[in-house]
Formats: C-alpha cells, structure tokens, sequence
C-alpha cells in the first residue's frame, strides 16, 4: 500500500516540464565533457583544474557582461581565459615536473581566489530582462519560441565544435597531441616535441571547459566560485556513459571520432536525465553529490563486470 501510494504521488507532467531544462543543461556541459575527453581519453591526463577553469569562464564572461560587452563576444575572453589555466598546468607538469594530479589540484586552488578577484565578491548576478543573452533557463520556461532559441543555440555550439576538433584532430598537429596521449616515449622517438603538445592539449580542453563555464553561467544567470565544484566528476560521467553506450556503435566506422566526440554530449544529456528522474522520485536534493557518484560508479563497473562475465564464459 505504502509503495502503491508513493508512486501515485509521482506526477509525470512534473518530470515532462523538467526534461527540456536537463537537456539544455545536458548540452551545455557536454562541452566541459568534450574537454575532460581530451585530457583523459587522448591525452591521459587527470587534469582537475577543470573544477577552476569552468568557474573562471563563467566569472570573466558575466564581469564583461556586466561592462556593457554583448554576451556572444565574452565568450570568446571565457574561452580564452580557460585556455590561459589550462596553460599554467600544463607548465607546472612540463616545466616543474610537477604530477599531473598535483599541477591540476594547484591551478584549481589558484583559481578559487582568482576568481574571486576577478568579481569581487562570491556570485554576480545577471538578469535575462536586462542582458540579450546567448542562453538563459527563462528561455526554456518561456514559449515555443524561447525554447527553440536555446536549444538552436546549443545544439549549434556542440555541432560546430565537434566539427572543428574532428578536423583538428586530423591534422599533422592533432595525431601529435594523440600520438603523444597513446605513447610519449613513442612519440618523443619521433621527434614530437611531447611537452609542447601536452600544454597545447590542456589549453584546448580548459578553453572548451571555459566556454562551457560561460554558457552555464549565462543560462543560469550569475556567477560563483564555487560554480564548477564537482565539475570533473560531471564530465568524466558524461565521457564514460557516451563510451559504454555508444562506444561500440561508434567503433569501425567512417566518421569514428566524431560520432565519439558526439556520444560524450549525449553522455551529459543522458547524466542529467538521470539526475532529473532522481529528484523526480523525490530523493532529497542534498544526496545528489552521492548519487552523482553512484551513477558514475555504475557506468565504470559496466565494462569491467561484462568484460569479466565473458572471461567467465570462456572458462
């Protein structure tokens, strides 16, 4: 009776209305996803600056908006903002020696009071009624309309950034920055400058991380330090559910990478789903940092559990 009650007291028009809000949000981080991709999956690299870098892009994107500069264009300084802390890790591990874990873990405390600088105080707000801004939630509670801007928007930001790092990861460059991921001793013996790539390969994933920042920041309408908390634990989610998924679906064919690099978007589509289907069922709100390790937890166990269960078989 008890069970038959708590499920009649679940309102499926509640979870309809919250799906186009976890979409966008899934969209929008699947851009800090597709930068934890390059760090962990082609470079192998544990950067957790990312938890830094994504605030940052939302801190510098909100301070310009707020100095009069249009929305669109303060993407670009996110961008380039993720980018320049993504630099310094990658010089305190290429020119300090520092481990990469450590390099990451630095930059991101650095960040917490650059940041903090940066707006001067906690959060700074922007207000959707004031601001022409690329994304805002208000657009998705809003009409048909609204809606179809900020999905448009999204969607176009992931399909031409897929786009470009599909042809830059083709290039002489990109197969170095991979070469060098797969196996550096490999690639130093090639005469590939490792170090440079590395650094180069950490701007690209915290630029992407950044401008992910910026968006979110812009959707949500303000800025806070403490923004991209658990910010990697997202994104690596988003890569990992994409890889168990799809990973198999995308093996093999033309355009591999791509549909990769699209599966790890729908990874973070997916991830928030799940997270709205959580607060749906009424799970209290404070447990969702646990249950956000529990749904990246299972997704990990996936692969090894089958790969174990055929070893199994075979026996």
């Amino acid at each position: 009776m008890l069970i038959s009650a708590y499920f009649a007291s679940l309102s499926p028009l509640a979870l309809f209305r919250a799906l186009p809000g976890s979409i966008a949000q899934g969209l929008i981080w699947g851009l800090l996803a597709l930068g934890v991709y390059i760090t962990y999956k082609l470079l192998d690299f544990a950067d957790l600056s990312v938890d830094g870098s994504f605030a940052t892009g939302g801190a510098v994107a909100v301070m310009l908006i707020r100095s009069d500069m249009n929305p669109w264009v303060s993407l670009i300084f996110a961008f380039a903002a993720g980018m320049l802390a993504g630099m310094v890790t990658g010089l305190l591990h290429t020119k300090l020696g520092i481990p990469p874990i450590l390099a990451g873990i630095l930059t991101q405390i650095a960040l917490y009071s650059i940041n903090l600088n940066i707006m001067g105080q906690s959060n700074q707000a922007i207000s959707v009624d004031k601001y022409s801004l690329a994304v805002s939630l208000r657009y998705v509670s809003g009409d048909t309309a609204a809606k179809i801007k900020v999905f448009t928007t999204c969607i176009l930001f992931g399909v031409v950034i897929v786009a470009i790092l599909y042809w830059y990861f083709g290039t002489e460059q990109g197969h170095a920055i991979r070469a060098t991921g797969c196996n550096p001793q490999m690639a130093r013996a090639q005469g590939i400058n490792t170090s440079f790539c590395k650094v180069l390969a950490l701007m690209i994933s915290n630029g992407l991380v950044g401008l992910s920042g910026a968006l979110y920041a812009q959707y949500q309408g303000a800025a806070d330090v403490n923004m991209g908390r658990g910010a990697i634990v997202i994104g690596l989610a988003a890569v990992i559910i994409g890889d168990v998924l799809f990973g198999k679906l995308c093996a093999g064919k033309k355009l591999a990478f791509a549909y990769t690099l699209f599966s790890v978007i729908v990874g973070a589509i997916i991830y928030y789903l799940v997270l709205s289907i959580i607060l749906w069922l009424k799970f209290p709100s404070d447990d969702l940092k646990l249950f956000s390790a529990i749904v990246v937890a299972i997704f990990l166990a996936i692969p090894y559990l089958k790969n174990k269960k055929k070893a199994t078989r075979g026996l």
